[in-house]
């Protein structure tokens, strides 16, 4: 640390003692509370300015940090503007210095630089208005090259948009640094901080739930890991916390929480990737109402608060049936926008009372019905098997729960699902849960389900359910698909930091990948590829 900086962090440590002590073991977390506060970041950086800070330094001489974004070289002057997550600003080379002006000749785009300088303002017909520290330059007086880059495979100060996906996929790692990214990730950041606040005050519990666990048939493919230690088994990549927030409310946690990872082996498109985000949430002692309540009261304040240019077209949000969805709009994710050409204007709406069930092929042998997916197929060949349409925990809406318990009227029953729909978008869905091991054990059935593999999927569940399960619902939110909208970007790829490409490959990474023999032997793995044709 440099004696500049250890001097501030004395003085830090001395103010988070309790009043005349001098002995650090009498800190305490209660005394040292602000020890995390951002203002001590920025006070212990203080050889370092932000450039969107510039503006208050004028006449002083500052150090800043950062990339050089663009070189321009006028013999005599130079002009370099430098860039840090902040915004980029201009600084001067003058030729009266001349080893200084040598270095700077040697610059060169993405070198990453440290500056020192003196602020000035500009004269007034050279302003910059379309940067944040367009009104200022900085005189250069010292420069120090902590390293040198390589030609970037495209511009990084441009919109990207023109630049093939699989090159930007390969260089993610330069493809972010541009303006427009940086403005997606920070404001996720915020999307995702006020998420949080907003929840924690309505006394919601953030729970981590496994990344390894069991795998069950949910409705897409899970991603499977082996067990090296107990041989011939398999962990699954969770497609979502389901089972493990309901699990939390048999746990009388109340609320829950969790901006989750979630995994589904199932095609890639723009709004779909093999690993992706959700704000999760389950709530005991409510109906559906609460739930839509809660969630709508937190869509407004995220909108309002963070993305004031956006105009939400209707408050309440709109509901609608399934029903009349289909009917109305042929799609239950209609698009309720008025002027579909504003890109700030926002339409939310709730889809409810959707078919518990619907009947489906097996696509394996097209006259054999399934019960989830072709890899959970029940092996029943009758043309009365059904399947979910959302989600096997739902509740049926009550005054179909007698039709769920016998088995009967199966098409004419109404879930408590509910969906909220963002300009054409499913955003999020949930539902009231099952919270009776006998309504949901009927569920199964209704699917063709034999008793004993109901017992062995989710015996689990059915065991916990009768230890005194509250009733509960909740829902999960899409986030990459929210951020892609909010950001007004045309694909999910454009939100997520380190995203994976059409077919599912990271080419920065080269995955998925081979692995060694050494590997599979640990997990008694043979790899048999498929015979050329």
């Amino acid at each position: 640390m440099q004696k500049s900086n250890l001097k501030i962090f004395k003085q830090l440590i001395e103010a988070c003692l309790p009043v005349g002590r001098s002995d650090l073991n009498q800190l305490s977390r209660e005394t040292c509370f602000d020890f995390y506060n951002v203002n001590w970041y920025s006070e212990l950086d203080m050889e370092r300015t932000l450039i969107k800070d510039i503006g208050a330094h004028v006449g002083e001489e500052i150090t800043i940090k950062g990339w050089v974004d663009v070189r321009r070289d006028h013999g005599k002057l130079i002009f370099i503007d430098v860039r840090d997550w902040t915004g980029p600003a201009q600084v001067v080379f003058l030729p009266n210095n001349k080893e200084l002006h040598e270095v700077a000749s040697a610059l060169r785009s993405e070198w990453v630089i440290e500056l020192i300088g003196t602020v000035q303002k500009r004269p007034e017909g050279l302003i910059n208005e379309k940067i944040i520290s367009g009104a200022y330059e900085i005189l250069a007086t010292g420069l120090i090259i902590s390293n040198e880059a390589k030609t970037p495979p495209f511009e990084v100060n441009a919109d990207g948009r023109d630049v093939s996906e699989e090159v930007r996929m390969k260089y993610r790692y330069i493809d972010v640094r541009r303006p427009r990214l940086q403005k997606n990730f920070r404001n996720r950041t915020k999307v995702f901080q006020l998420i949080r606040n907003y929840l924690i005050g309505e006394n919601f519990v953030e729970v981590e739930t496994p990344i390894l666990t069991k795998s069950t048939p949910e409705g897409a493919r899970d991603y499977l890991v082996p067990s090296r230690i107990h041989e011939g088994t398999f962990y699954a990549l969770p497609q979502s916390p389901q089972q493990y927030k309901q699990l939390c409310m048999v746990a009388g946690f109340d609320r829950y929480f969790q901006l989750a990872r979630c995994f589904r082996d199932e095609d890639t498109r723009g709004d779909r990737q093999p690993e992706f985000t959700q704000l999760d949430m389950e709530m005991s002692f409510v109906n559906r109402e609460d739930v839509m309540a809660v969630n709508e009261a937190l869509l407004i304040k995220l909108v309002t608060e963070l993305y004031p240019e956006k105009k939400i077209q209707q408050i309440p949000f709109p509901r609608i049936s399934y029903k009349e969805a289909q009917e109305t709009y042929g799609t239950d994710r209609p698009d309720l926008r008025e002027d579909k050409d504003d890109p700030n204007l926002l339409a939310f709406c709730w889809v409810i009372d959707f078919p518990f069930f619907e009947r489906v092929k097996d696509e394996r042998n097209p006259e054999q019905g399934r019960g989830v997916s072709p890899s959970t197929s029940s092996g029943q060949t009758s043309k009365d098997v059904w399947t979910f349409t959302h989600n096997p925990f739902s509740a049926p809406k009550p005054e179909y729960m007698n039709d769920l318990l016998e088995g009967k009227n199966i098409g004419d029953i109404l879930t408590t699902q509910y969906d909220i729909v963002l300009n054409g978008w499913e955003i999020g869905g949930g539902s009231i849960r099952n919270h009776q091991a006998e309504a949901l054990k009927s569920v199964f059935k209704i699917m063709g389900f034999e008793e004993e593999r109901i017992l062995k999927n989710f015996g689990h569940m059915l065991e916990a359910f009768d230890f005194g399960a509250p009733p509960h619902g909740g829902i999960a939110w899409g986030m990459d698909r929210v951020m892609m909208i909010l950001e007004n970007e045309p694909n999910i790829r454009e939100v997520i930091a380190f995203p994976k490409t059409g077919d599912g490959s990271d080419l920065m990474m080269n995955a998925p990948s081979e692995v060694s023999m050494e590997q599979l032997r640990e997990l008694r793995l043979e790899i048999k590829k498929k015979p050329q044709k």
